[in-house]
């Protein structure tokens, strides 16, 4: 645990498992969106170890039926930032569930795809 960690301090919580918890996104995306975080201080996710790993994805599919429940999405995004390369900010592992809306945008087509903007469009 890292005291000047924003996750490791379990703020917004929403579940707490025995790895793993989901807390509100701080600067959420859309209405809903969601963070899946280790209880360990791990700040890439591959060095979470096998069970972490499962609890993880397990409290993605527990969080996606609490936003279900609550807001109604049309669909989702699921994202991990591995390294300040790839965007992350926060040097602890977590998993974005965002849900999608429709006419959230005027083309949602790329989705993920879209962190490279040039890469946005493809066939």
């Amino acid at each position: 645990m890292s005291s000047d960690c924003l996750f490791c301090r379990r703020v917004d919580l929403v579940y707490q498992g025995e790895l793993t918890f989901i807390s509100q996104d701080k600067y959420p995306a859309s209405p809903g969106h969601l963070l899946i975080i280790p209880n360990r201080h791990v700040p890439n996710y591959f060095d979470c170890t096998q069970e972490e790993i499962a609890e993880l994805w397990d409290n993605v599919h527990r969080a996606k039926q609490m936003v279900d429940n609550e807001h109604k999405p049309d669909s989702y995004n699921i994202g991990i930032n591995v390294s300040k390369v790839a965007g992350q900010s926060v040097p602890h592992t977590h998993i974005h569930l965002i849900p999608r809306y429709a006419g959230d945008v005027a083309d949602p087509k790329g989705g993920v795809r879209n962190v490279i903007p040039n890469k946005r469009t493809y066939k």
